[in-house]
């Protein structure tokens, strides 16, 4: 596979699957970056599998950060629960720190693959108000990571890509459909079951819904009980 490296933050639902479409369109040799961070359920991860051999990425790697341990998010304390109807400010859902953390180790990854391109699925339209997905907060990374790498110092520094930040969750359905991204391969839902079926009734699952109907594009996620 010929192309640049890319690192790609790849979670195995709709959002990462499209950004990893793009970076495969750009011409990119994308790297697939998974993380296992002790989340409610370990159907996304396996979407992530599936999503990355679909697409023809160059390599998948998971790796694992134990952020169970910390808690305080309904997605990593089976003791919070998911949300299913809208809250006001930042919702349980939130995981301290995540992105972040995500995106320290797609730092160090390509730094070692000499990459210089790093691609991140993160919205702010439909970011449910996490902090982690603003573009400040990807304009202060970008910052962080020019000053704390070899790469960066010596005046390579690593570009973050967030090619969905200000779209739609209809505008991300419509160009991953013209990218031939198979979303029924895809699990968005915050408490799918082991198949990867969705609830249907969170967050994420609303917004999901939503925006097949916005796009006029037939919605193939599997919901429980149907």
């Amino acid at each position: 596979m010929s192309g640049s490296p890319a690192v790609v933050l790849l979670s195995g639902g709709l959002d990462s699957a499209t950004a990893l479409a793009i970076a495969r369109e750009q011409g990119f040799r994308c790297h697939a970056l998974s993380v296992d961070y002790g989340q409610r359920h370990a159907a996304e991860l396996d979407a992530a599998r599936r999503v990355a051999l679909a697409a023809g990425a160059h390599e998948h790697r998971i790796m694992r950060v134990e952020l169970a341990g910390i808690g305080g998010s309904a997605l990593t304390d089976r003791a919070i629960a998911v949300p299913e109807s809208p809250t006001e400010g930042i919702p349980v859902t939130y995981v301290p720190a995540r992105n972040t953390i995500m995106l320290a180790l797609a730092l160090a990854w390509a730094e070692v693959l000499e990459a210089r391109d790093i691609f991140i699925g993160v919205n702010v339209l439909d970011a449910s108000g996490y902090p982690d997905c603003r573009p400040e907060f990807i304009e202060a990374f970008a910052a962080l990571a020019a000053l704390a790498t070899r790469a960066g110092v010596e005046g390579r520094p690593c570009r973050i890509h967030t090619p969905l930040i200000g779209w739609s969750k209809a505008e991300i359905i419509r160009a991953g459909t013209r990218l031939q991204v198979d979303y029924a391969q895809t699990v968005s839902c915050y408490q799918a079951d082991t198949g990867g079926r969705a609830c249907g009734r969170c967050d994420a699952c609303r917004l999901r819904r939503a925006g097949f109907a916005a796009a006029g594009v037939p919605d193939p996620t599997a919901y429980q009980g149907l």
